[in-house]
C-alpha cells in the first residue's frame, strides 16, 4: 500500500518535480563547492603527490611548496651522506617567460628542472620522447592540456624560455596545476641554464654546453627518499642535525602546509564555503516553500486525522517522510550531475572535483538534515491546527 506521504508527494506531479530540481540544482552546488575545495588541495600539492619522496629538504623560509628561497647544489651532496638515506635527488623550480614562435606574445611558465634518470619524480609521457631524453640541452615536456594555452601544435616544435631555444620533445598526461602556471619539464642542467643565466642577446647563437652544475649552483628542493629499515621520523632528526639552516619536512607535512596556505591563508576556502552554504540556503527554501505548500492544501484532511485521533507525532512522520522521499530523490541525480561533470572539467581543463565517499555521505546527510529541518518549518502550522475547523461551515 502506498503511503500517505508518497500519495500527498506524487499527487501533484508538477510541482513535486519543481520541487526535486531544486534540491537537486542545492545538492549539485554544495557537492561542487565542496568537491572543488577538496580538488583544489590536491591540485596545489600536484608535484608532490606525484613525488615518490619521503622527505622533502627546502630553505628555512619556506611558506608553502610554490614559495620558498633557492637553496646550494651542496645539500643533496650533504643529504646524501647522512646515514638511512637511500636516494636524493634535486629539484629546481621557477617561473620563466614562454615565448610562442610565431608571435610576440609572453606566457608565464613554471620550469621544473629534475634529472632525467631519476625515480623521485615519475613522469610517464602520452606522445613523443620519455624522460630520458631531456639530458639533450634545450628540451622539454609540457602537459597535453597545456598545448593550446601554449601554442603547440606538434612534436619538436620549437618556442623561447627566457630567449633560449625549447625544443618540446612529448607531452605528458594529469601534471597540470590549477594554482600554478603551466608546467614544462626539463633536465636540471637545462633549468639551470634557462633561469640563472639570464640571455640579453638574441643574436649570437645559444651555447652549445649547458654550465655545469656546481656545489654553489641553485636549486629548489631536495627530495629524499628513506632506506626501508629507516624510520622516518630518525632520519628527519638526522637530516635536521646535518642541516641545520634548512626546513625539514615528510611529504604530509609539506602537503598540510601547502593545503593549510591556500585554503587559509588566501580567500579560496571562504569562497568555495561560502558557495556551499548558498546552496544550502537555497535547499532549505525550495523544499520548506514546497512542503508548506502541500501541508496548506490538505489542512482539511490533516484537521479530519487530527480529529479521528491521530497523534502529533504521527502527523510529523508523515511530513519527515516526504521530506525524506525528497531528499533521496534529489541527492541521487545532483550526485550522478556532480559525478559527470567532475569527469568533463578533469579532461577539459585538468579541474578536479574530488566527490570522496566520505563527501558523498556528508552531502547526503547534509541533503537530509536540510529536508527534515525545512519540513519541521512546515509541520507548524499542522501542530496550531483545531480540529474543530474541519466540520465548521
Amino acid at each position: 500500500m502506498v503511503s500517505l506521504a508518497r500519495k500527498n508527494l506524487l499527487e501533484d506531479f508538477s510541482r513535486f518535480l519543481v520541487a526535486q530540481l531544486g534540491i537537486t540544482f542545492a545538492v549539485s552546488l554544495v557537492t561542487i563547492q565542496a568537491g572543488l575545495l577538496e580538488g583544489f588541495g590536491r591540485s596545489a600539492t600536484l608535484l608532490i603527490n606525484q613525488s615518490e619522496a619521503d622527505v622533502w629538504i627546502a630553505s628555512s623560509e619556506l611558506r608553502y611548496f610554490g614559495l620558498t628561497l633557492p637553496i646550494e647544489y651542496q645539500t643533496v651532496i650533504d643529504a646524501k651522506s647522512v646515514e638511512g638515506v637511500a636516494s636524493a635527488e634535486p629539484l629546481l623550480m621557477q617561473s620563466a617567460i614562454w615565448r610562442r614562435s610565431e608571435t610576440a606574445n609572453i606566457d608565464p611558465v613554471q620550469i621544473i628542472g629534475l634529472e632525467p634518470t631519476g625515480s623521485l619524480l615519475p613522469l610517464r609521457t602520452v606522445a613523443g620522447a620519455s624522460v630520458t631524453e631531456l639530458e639533450k640541452p634545450y628540451t622539454v615536456l609540457v602537459d597535453q592540456i597545456d598545448l593550446d594555452a601554449l601554442s603547440i601544435t606538434a612534436l619538436d616544435q620549437t618556442a623561447k624560455i627566457n630567449n633560449y631555444p625549447a625544443v618540446v620533445l612529448g607531452w605528458t598526461r594529469g601534471v597540470k596545476s590549477i594554482v600554478s602556471s603551466p608546467y614544462v619539464f626539463t633536465s636540471l642542467e637545462t633549468a639551470n641554464l634557462y633561469l640563472n643565466f639570464p640571455r640579453f642577446d638574441e643574436k649570437e647563437p645559444p651555447p652549445t654546453f649547458l654550465p655545469l652544475i656546481e656545489p654553489s649552483s641553485r636549486i629548489t628542493y631536495v627530495m629524499v627518499k628513506a632506506s626501508p629499515e629507516t624510520s622516518l621520523a630518525d632520519l628527519k632528526q638526522r637530516l635536521k642535525a646535518a642541516l641545520p639552516n634548512h626546513t625539514v619536512l615528510s611529504s604530509a607535512e609539506l602537503k598540510l602546509l601547502t593545503r593549510r596556505y591556500w585554503l587559509a591563508s588566501t580567500s579560496v576556502g571562504f569562497i568555495l564555503g561560502l558557495g556551499a552554504g548558498v546552496g544550502m540556503i537555497v535547499g532549505v527554501v525550495i523544499v520548506s516553500q514546497i512542503l508548506y505548500s502541500s501541508v496548506s492544501d490538505r489542512l482539511q484532511e490533516y484537521g479530519t486525522l487530527k480529529a479521528m485521533g491521530a497523534s502529533d507525532w504521527y502527523l510529523y512522520r508523515i511530513i519527515i517522510e516526504q521530506a525524506l522521499w525528497m531528499a533521496v530523490l534529489g541527492y541521487l541525480p545532483g550526485l550522478g550531475l556532480c559525478l559527470g561533470l567532475g569527469m568533463w572539467t578533469m579532461q577539459a581543463r585538468a579541474i578536479q572535483i574530488i566527490i570522496t565517499p566520505q563527501l558523498a555521505i556528508a552531502v547526503f546527510s547534509t541533503t537530509v538534515v536540510m529536508c527534515v529541518s525545512a519540513s519541521l518549518l512546515a509541520v507548524q502550522k499542522v501542530m496550531r491546527l483545531d480540529p474543530a475547523q474541519v466540520f465548521r461551515a
